[in-house]
């Protein structure tokens, strides 16, 4: 078979798309991406170019630009563009430039497809990406799901380039002169899985000429395992992760019986990517450290009194809402506030409400989460108390006391831990004729 009868096979044979779909392709310029372009370009499908900017490389990245705009131009494809401040963004949610570029252009490429309707989302990593993943995360004591490498399909996303092998990515961009550029980070082997591609695969070659074909088979095994324990995890994870809303519930109670088999916790939790050395701390504290916080990468596992609560990590700037004299209603989160007047100044015996003697007011009042070192003055006592404390009195978890509304006068007083108590300088006094209703919903 040719080149463009092997790709039909592969994209048939591993039901990536079909003939009438349309498919945004995510283009760099650099070899790997202009082959497939060119390819599927060739075969009549439908394609667009999506092409990060990320402005790391100074000039380079504009020429590369430049590549993929005039290639598209060329050939009738439609191209689109976005250019990302990568290295503040990485310094604002302080994660690596790396993790910060990935996370920007497969966020931009779903964005961009659901904008313009296109059913697939192409990325062109071939058969050497896909090794030099598994021996990465071999290197990095993955367990066995890691060992199955890249996928060709995952939801939306394809990878239609996996049967080829880099060598043939560069004969046949060579063979059609399809214009490419190489990015010179990628010779660079102070990066880990360019050391693999550069230093470490060369020397399995020689001792087996045929390396990427026997690897290949090799992952291909490690999947067929991977499903075959699957079968017996999977329902046993369905029955102990209940989903709710944001978060996944586990009863202590009943992992107990499955807490010192740390294969199977492995298991169990490889979703959520917490590593073998985590669990064997959560095996240790299980009955004895509650409020303990455990982290992977993407997620975070409270150690609770009755449960276990795991959450996707969230990236929050700090967010505050102004509430101004004249303010009828506004939000915070997932909470509503309503404000009003009023000369009834009797009392309300409701959480959700707080009515504050207006004269001791200084607007504007402020709604955020609580700081670690919050403190206020109970209603009913003369002593302060940290707002920590008061969480732990009411077991509000550590999730939940982030998302707890804080009310804060204009001289920095904490006048209302809306929903839990109101600040005994802040009450209905004999003095009061007038006072401000703030309700939360």
């Amino acid at each position: 078979m040719n080149l463009l009868e092997r790709l039909t096979f592969f994209i048939k044979d591993n039901s990536l798309f079909e003939d009438d779909d349309k498919i945004l392709l995510t283009v760099s310029g650099g070899r790997d991406s202009m082959l497939l372009t060119f390819l599927l370009a060739k075969a009549g499908y439908q394609i667009a170019i999506a092409h990060c900017n990320f402005k790391l490389r100074g000039a380079e990245s504009d020429l590369d630009e430049c590549l993929v705009r005039d290639f598209a131009e060329a050939h009738g494809i439609p191209f689109y563009v976005r250019h990302f401040d990568t290295e503040q963004i990485a310094s604002e949610r302080g994660i690596s430039i790396q993790m910060a570029a990935r996370e920007l252009r497969y966020s931009w490429f779903e964005e961009l497809r659901e904008a313009l309707s296109f059913d697939k989302i192409a990325v062109a990593q071939h058969l050497n990406d896909h090794i030099e993943t598994v021996l990465l995360n071999l290197s990095r004591g993955t367990g066995l799901q890691g060992l199955q490498g890249i996928q060709a399909k995952r939801d939306r996303l394809i990878r239609p380039l996996l049967f080829l092998k880099a060598e043939e990515v560069l004969h046949y961009v060579q063979e059609y002169q399809i214009p490419y550029r190489d990015d010179q980070s990628n010779f660079s082997t102070k990066y880990a899985r360019n050391k693999v591609r550069i230093d470490i695969i060369p020397q399995f070659k020689k001792m087996q000429p045929d390396f990427e074909r026997i690897f290949e088979q090799n992952i291909a095994h490690f999947k067929e395992s991977y499903a075959l324990l699957q079968q017996f995890i999977t329902p046993l994870r369905n029955d102990l992760f209940i989903k709710e809303q944001e978060a996944w519930i586990i009863e202590k109670e009943k992992l107990r019986k499955h807490i010192t088999d740390l294969p199977l916790l492995y298991e169990l939790f490889s979703p959520f990517c917490f590593s073998k050395s985590v669990l064997t701390d959560l095996q240790s504290c299980f009955d004895k450290e509650s409020g303990r916080l455990f982290q992977s990468e993407g997620y975070d596992l409270l150690l609770d009194r009755d449960f276990l609560i795991i959450r996707e990590k969230e990236y929050k700037q700090e967010d505050e809402t102004i509430i101004t004299s004249e303010t009828k209603s506004v939000s915070w989160r997932n909470y509503s506030f309503c404000c009003d007047y009023s000369h009834d100044v009797s009392i309300v015996r409701d959480k959700q409400i707080a009515k504050i003697d207006t004269n001791l007011l200084i607007f504007p009042l402020t709604l955020r989460a609580w700081k670690t070192g919050d403190y206020f003055y109970p209603l009913g006592m003369t002593g302060r108390k940290k707002l920590s404390d008061l969480f732990n009195n009411y077991k509000v978890n550590v999730f939940e006391k982030g998302n707890v509304p804080i009310l804060i006068n204009g001289n920095g007083d904490i006048i209302w831990v809306a929903n839990y108590q109101l600040d005994n300088r802040y009450k209905i006094s004999g003095n009061t004729n007038k006072v401000f209703i703030l309700s939360c919903k």
